[in-house]
């Protein structure tokens, strides 16, 4: 029988803010009073101090050190959130007579796409609307324009519960772009392969607000605007990040993010256990009558599971009681309905297992 939660930390499952590894808050909370016996906290220190200046050093080679970053390439720290970028890449690099490709996989591709046709033309080189989002476009649905400047494409789609199981092909001449705000370093990613990569920090690195971006320092001098001081990668990459007063403390609590990481093992082992996770879930899932996936089995995310029962109020209950449990933020997406479990990296394996075993009983009693 699945039990409460009986500790002031509940689980989890919000699709972001997402949760945070523990041991990155306790040592926030000493680091908000006093960082490395500097006397002063992380949110108080000057952004071109020597306590700062090594954080944000820190930061920077752990995060090359995870991914196994090139030196061609490299580690910013921008804010605005992934929505920024959503206009901030085709505005740097997309010229009004180019086209650039775009993945269409959810909302937040849908976003990139509304913005990017701001600033030049935008091909849709694979799309699965018609099928309400539940799969990732391959093979014959997949067509890109002739000489795009960038292929760009969302890796996981949080709404729909759907993600690429490897990066798409790239036309040659033109650059990947990922937005991987919702898997980054939850598994393997040759960086090699992208041309640009970002991240919003508050579902898988961080706090909101706080954007990790890992660019190849050549396609830096490729603006194809006279870009506004806050919006240009190149100045952002020549002030280390600090042209202005950056987010601080979003760059420390990243920085203890990588280092938990780098703590678990490697990317493989993260990439183990986030599957070992989702399919406590999906074992569930497939061996039911009562659970219906909205993701196709070859497209399915490891970091946003979606699911629904056999009627909209079977899944209010099944919500409210999970919820009275302990068991928060299950409610799916209004465009999708039913319920949604998120479990990034930090999101514990002792929570997967008690919402396994909680869909196991609410099937025995209302099935």
């Amino acid at each position: 029988m699945t039990t409460a939660v009986t500790t002031d930390r509940i689980y989890n499952f919000s699709a972001g803010p997402g949760c945070l590894p523990e041991p990155v808050l306790k040592q926030a909370q000493e680091d908000l009073w006093n960082i490395d016996g500097s006397g002063v906290g992380i949110l108080e220190h000057s952004h071109r101090g020597k306590a700062y200046s090594q954080v944000l050093h820190e930061a920077i080679e752990d995060c090359r050190t995870i991914a196994s970053i090139p030196d061609d390439y490299e580690v910013l720290f921008v804010q605005g959130g992934a929505t920024t970028q959503c206009f901030q890449v085709p505005m740097y690099f997309l010229a009004p007579d180019r086209t650039a490709d775009y993945f269409l996989t959810g909302k937040w591709a849908s976003d990139s796409i509304h913005e990017g046709k701001r600033y030049g033309n935008v091909h849709v080189c694979g799309t699965s609307e018609g099928d309400g989002f539940n799969h990732i476009p391959t093979g014959s649905e997949v067509s890109y324009s002739d000489k795009p400047v960038y292929v760009h494409y969302t890796s996981n789609n949080t709404i729909m519960g759907t993600g690429f199981q490897t990066e798409p092909d790239c036309p040659e001449g033109a650059f990947l772009v990922c937005d991987a705000s919702s898997d980054i370093f939850s598994r393997p990613i040759d960086v090699t392969k992208y041309g640009f990569i970002y991240a919003g920090g508050q579902k898988n690195l961080g706090p909101a607000g706080t954007v990790l971006v890992i660019v190849r320092k050549d396609l830096l001098e490729r603006n194809v605007r006279d870009m506004p001081w806050m919006l240009d990668y190149a100045l952002a990459a020549k002030k280390e990040s600090r042209f202005n007063t950056p987010p601080t403390f979003g760059v420390y609590l990243m920085g203890q993010v990588f280092k938990w990481i780098l703590e678990q093992g490697d990317l493989e082992s993260m990439k183990a256990y986030n599957e070992r996770k989702a399919g406590l879930i999906y074992s569930v899932l497939d061996s039911s009558s009562f659970y219906k996936s909205h993701a196709t089995k070859d497209s399915r995310s490891m970091m946003n599971l979606t699911f629904k029962t056999t009627s909209e109020d079977l899944d209010k209950k099944f919500i409210a009681e999970a919820g009275a449990i302990g068991m928060d933020a299950l409610k799916g997406h209004r465009s999708v309905g039913g319920m949604r479990a998120t479990m990034y990296n930090a999101f514990p394996e002792a929570g997967c297992e008690a919402l396994a075993q909680f869909m196991k009983e609410f099937e025995a009693k209302n099935g």
